[in-house]
């Protein structure tokens, strides 16, 4: 999810909700303790050379239950970071959570829930490391003559 979109989905909610990839959802009591524009500059390991921006949101579950974060205030935290660390509207939002250690979610919006995607770790360079874009298709009837002709009876497999 883009920053102009989460602004937009704050500006029709009265509460605010973010749920876990399992269902549960973080504590109504939380807080976004940072909003953050994070710049990655790094080498691939096919040597090249790439950056990358995305906008940061850290929850923080505190131990004040009498407060919650209205979309309001939220949209005005998002605005001053947008001024002051000029942040583009267009950058994507990654959300830190602290679980057994700090995780890093996507963001997505299901009409009533800010949902944590599960973030996944890839090659960016498979063609230089000589992974294939795509696993190589198998027919069933294949393997199962390659194990009736290795496992019969006088195969030599044994």
């Amino acid at each position: 999810m883009k920053l102009s979109e989460i602004k937009q989905h704050l500006s029709t909610l009265k509460t605010i909700a973010f749920q876990l990839p399992d269902g549960s959802l973080v504590p109504n009591h939380f807080h976004v303790t940072e909003v953050g524009k994070i710049t990655k500059n790094f080498i691939d390991c096919g040597g090249t050379i790439r950056d990358e921006e995305v906008v940061n949101f850290q929850l923080w579950n505190a131990d004040d239950y009498d407060h919650r974060l209205h979309p309001e205030k939220l949209i005005h935290i998002i605005e001053l970071s947008e001024r002051v660390l000029h942040i583009s509207p267009d950058l994507r939002i990654e959300v830190e959570y602290q679980g057994s250690t700090i995780g890093k979610y996507g963001l997505d919006f299901d009409g009533t829930n800010f949902l944590l995607t599960i973030k996944q770790t890839d090659c960016l360079a498979k063609s230089s490391c000589g992974i294939p874009s795509e696993k190589p298709r198998v027919r069933l009837s294949d393997l199962q003559k390659q194990t009736e002709a290795c496992c019969t009876p006088n195969s030599g497999c044994c």
